[in-house]
């Protein structure tokens, strides 16, 4: 939060080494690295990166696309992101149901970056993240987040050494928030959010859409007083009422108040409280459609935990209830079963803002104004777009990896025209390689000439310039 005497009910007990040096800059020789959760090297790590903890996937929980259809949805993405405006102008609906279906694993940070507009918001502000990363940060705010950084995802395999590249990068971002929105300053609830950024994206594409998060889909979750995840919870608490009477009437009776169990629910975008495979299927249609994704998971969570008589005869208490809110029984969290209930359910973005209109005039009744005033809420990516419209040249994709392959220097060069419009050709060091528009390969139908070529990984931290190795 953005007092260090509020905390936001998310904190953990424990300590933590320091990333920074006496000057609080970031140090990229860090302490030698130490695992948090005490994994033993030998053990598996399944295909999210996890290594072991709740997180960890479990077969049955997660869906598995074959191949060839993994393989089309990427065609076709790649289609789509070469082309973002025209999709999201003409074929907006189109869209949502290719997010619905699930982003491709390997397009999926590049998604993310275009859904929320943070593509779009760092083209327009170059150097700004370079220039927040130099910055000391407040003090206050650098002790914070370093106590905080062993704490997310720690049987991750990114985040699993102790002041490891995944620790430094988190405190890159967490810190350049700090720097940028100081009057918000960091809340302890925004640092799993821009843990799930980073296992998908650079440092500085993380920091990008943590800023559109914050500021378009959940403005005021991490402001002083948490006035806008309360007027959340009463909005979930007066959609429950029509989506499962029999649940409402339970929470009511027992007088529990939305915060004490949809607070992390939201504020990490249900992040800690799902299997990974549903994780990641619910931010793909939260970061497309908005803050109503989030209100439909928690939605059907209650009504599966509370929404039978039978099922509220086990909580005869506020404690009860609590304590079974806290272990969501997995086969409601299952991704197939859960990704499904989350389309069916019928509440809408209008239905959201005229309850929210609704309980802005009883808080103003019962408390005054509100402390914090937060920009209007973006209902998820199409109004994002509609409110800052972006120019074609803020939409182009910039792959930074030259593919350079061992059959070109057998391949004549073509004629300069028919290098010129569509497609572009280079040369280096003797070789020739052709580049469809923007230099975006096709993974979809690879030729004979890409077929054995390797590109070389990283040891350090992502850069921005190191985009396309999510590819």
């Amino acid at each position: 939060m953005a007092k260090t005497e509020q905390r936001n009910g998310l904190e953990l007990q424990g300590n933590t080494q320091k990333l920074t040096d006496s000057n609080g800059k970031s140090s990229s020789n860090g302490p030698d690295p130490e695992v948090n959760g005490s994994i033993p090297e030998e053990t598996q790590v399944d295909k999210y990166g996890f290594t072991g903890g709740a997180q960890q996937s479990a077969g049955e929980l997660a869906e598995e696309v074959p191949t060839a259809v993994l393989r089309q949805r990427e065609a076709k993405w790649l289609e789509m992101l070469n082309s973002w405006d025209k999709w999201m102008a003409k074929k907006h609906n189109k869209v949502k149901e290719r997010c619905q279906k699930g982003i491709p694993p390997s397009l999926r940070g590049r998604a993310w970056l275009y859904l929320t507009g943070a593509k779009v918001k760092r083209e327009q502000n170059k150097g700004r993240f370079e220039d927040l990363d130099i910055q000391p940060g407040d003090p206050k705010w650098v002790d914070v987040i370093e106590r905080d950084l062993h704490r997310q995802f720690p049987f991750h395999e990114m985040f699993a050494a102790r002041g490891g590249h995944g620790q430094q990068d988190l405190f890159r971002v967490l810190k350049a928030y700090t720097l940028h929105r100081p009057e918000e300053g960091y809340c302890q609830a925004q640092a799993p959010v821009a843990a799930v950024l980073l296992m998908h994206m650079p440092a500085e594409d993380a920091f990008w859409v943590l800023v559109q998060i914050c500021e378009k889909y959940l403005p005021g979750y991490y402001s002083t007083g948490l006035e806008a995840i309360q007027l959340d919870g009463e909005i979930l608490y007066a959609l429950l009422r029509r989506v499962s009477p029999v649940a409402h009437r339970h929470l009511k009776k027992h007088k529990l108040e939305p915060i004490l169990y949809m607070t992390e629910w939201f504020m990490c975008a249900f992040s800690r409280t799902l299997p990974w495979s549903s994780v990641l299927r619910v931010w793909d249609m939260f970061l497309c459609e908005g803050v109503k994704i989030l209100f439909r998971v928690g939605l059907v969570l209650l009504k599966c935990m509370l929404g039978t008589q039978e099922k509220v005869k086990s909580c005869q208490g506020l404690y009860e209830t609590m304590e079974l809110l806290k272990k969501i029984q997995p086969q409601y969290t299952r991704e197939g079963f859960l990704v499904l209930e989350i389309i069916d359910l019928s509440v809408s973005e209008k239905d959201i803002e005229k309850e929210h209109q609704a309980q802005l005039r009883r808080w103003k009744e019962s408390r005054g104004d509100l402390s914090c005033k937060s920009p209007p809420r973006m209902h998820g990516a199409k109004a994002i777009m509609a409110a800052e419209p972006p120019s074609r040249q803020e939409l182009r994709q910039r792959p930074t990896i030259i593919v350079q392959s061992p059959l070109a220097s057998k391949i004549e060069a073509p004629p300069e025209d028919e290098v010129k419009g569509s497609k572009k050709a280079t040369k280096e060091n003797g070789h020739t390689t052709i580049l469809p528009p923007d230099g975006i390969i096709n993974l979809g139908d690879p030729s004979p000439t890409f077929q054995h070529t390797t590109t070389q990984g990283s040891k350090e931290s992502l850069s921005s310039a190191e985009h396309d190795t999510y590819l």
